[in-house]
């Protein structure tokens, strides 16, 4: 392979050089556990509480609202379950949404086995949910809504603030997954009015193993993990000093380049998109053209099956993925497309490209030829594309 092109940033990033270097001493001679009694570990907690400072003024919470996770993932199921059972006996109805990610999803189906109500929200055609919707299903019984800040497969950044403003005017706790607005897009968890946010931090070129949930100060919620006495007796394990720190280090980064990368991902963004609806016929973009996350471009194509549009791009060492879950081994199209209407054989055909600062121009341009090229040799194949053009050559 003579090139790597890496389009999936979406899925993980590359842990950056700085943060690699921030992380180093951890490994070596500041090895220590920071909840030992002895100087030599109380300089190191020392630097765990400074990476919780740094990661709180971030999102404009305080440092005693950020207890560290391993990941996204834990902190859904955290905050979905340890509320869920800290307030049952107020009652027992949640309101989530029909895109989330499965952290989310999966974490609800075990809360409807053990006793709970949930319900999920649809979304429009550009994957938004409606206002007047959550609404009407809220009851007296709800003690929390998650809904995620921007969905992960087509980028559609969800009405946050006033998600918030509702949850609060009704007495109901708000959460959202913000795995992948973390570091992209701005958030101020005050002026949005959320009370738990997840967050994983090899979605911005920190480790893999690292995230964090925002907990608002006053919010009672039911450990996930039971061990020692770690992030306050709310999470136990031994803490993760390097990745705390790394992650620390990947948000300082993020927030000083953030406006400027955001920027330049965008333009990239609508380039790579407008050069996509111009050049390749039967393409239908993904998601909301507006409220959208800078580096994600999201899109179907007819008569294609996404997993051999995959392979293909991987020999030429294009590196994307597939809103369709059949690359894990499941025949069933992604959720969120079917959510947002895509028929079954339009959602197989999905190809979702996330970009970086350090993606290039030249790069997008030789993707979308390939991509033409596949595309082309695909269709030609394709008895349902021959069928097709041979109606519409006919009129029919």
């Amino acid at each position: 392979m003579d090139r790597l092109i890496y389009l999936d940033n979406a899925a993980t990033t590359k842990t950056s050089p700085e943060v690699i270097e921030a992380m180093r001493p951890y490994f070596g001679e500041l090895f220590g556990n920071p909840a030992s009694a002895y100087t030599f570990a109380g300089n190191i907690n020392s630097d765990v509480g400074k990476a919780r400072e740094e990661i709180a003024g971030f999102i404009n919470a305080s440092a005693d609202e950020i207890y560290f996770t391993s990941g996204g993932s834990e902190s859904d199921n955290w905050a979905l379950k340890g509320t869920a059972f800290a307030l049952k006996s107020k009652g027992k109805h949640i309101i989530t949404t029909v895109i989330e990610h499965h952290a989310i999803l999966n974490a609800c189906n075990y809360l409807e086995r053990s006793g709970f109500d949930i319900t999920y929200l649809s979304v429009d055609e550009n994957g938004l949910i409606s206002l007047e919707e959550l609404k009407a299903v809220i009851r007296p019984d709800t003690i929390l809504i998650s809904v995620m800040f921007a969905n992960n497969e087509i980028g559609t950044i969800e009405p946050i603030a006033e998600i918030g403003r509702i949850a609060h005017e009704h007495g109901i706790l708000f959460h959202t997954d913000a795995v992948q607005a973390y570091g992209h897009i701005p958030i101020d968890v005050k002026e949005l009015g959320i009370d738990m946010l997840s967050v994983s931090g090899h979605k911005i070129n920190a480790p893999k193993g690292i995230g964090f949930l925002y907990i608002r100060n006053g919010i009672k919620i039911e450990p996930l993990i039971h061990g020692g006495s770690q992030e306050r007796g709310k999470r136990g394990g031994t803490t993760n000093v390097a990745g705390i720190v790394g992650l620390a280090k990947a948000t300082e980064l993020a927030a000083e380049s953030l406006e400027k990368r955001a920027k330049y991902e965008r333009e990239l963004r609508d380039y790579l998109i407008g050069r996509i609806e111009n050049e390749i016929p039967y393409a239908l973009l993904n998601g909301d053209r507006s409220k959208r996350l800078p580096n994600n471009v999201n899109f179907c194509f007819r008569f294609i099956e996404g997993e051999s549009m995959l392979l293909l791009l991987d020999q030429y060492g294009i590196c994307a993925s597939s809103g369709s879950a059949c690359t894990s081994g499941s025949l069933d199209p992604s959720h969120v497309l079917l959510a947002i209407g895509r028929p079954h054989e339009i959602a197989h055909g999905s190809l979702r490209l996330t970009l970086s600062e350090e993606t290039r121009k030249e790069e997008i341009d030789f993707t979308v030829d390939t991509l033409k090229h596949i595309i082309e040799r695909l269709r030609s194949m394709s008895p349902l594309y021959e069928d097709f053009i041979r109606k519409k050559e006919a009129g029919v």
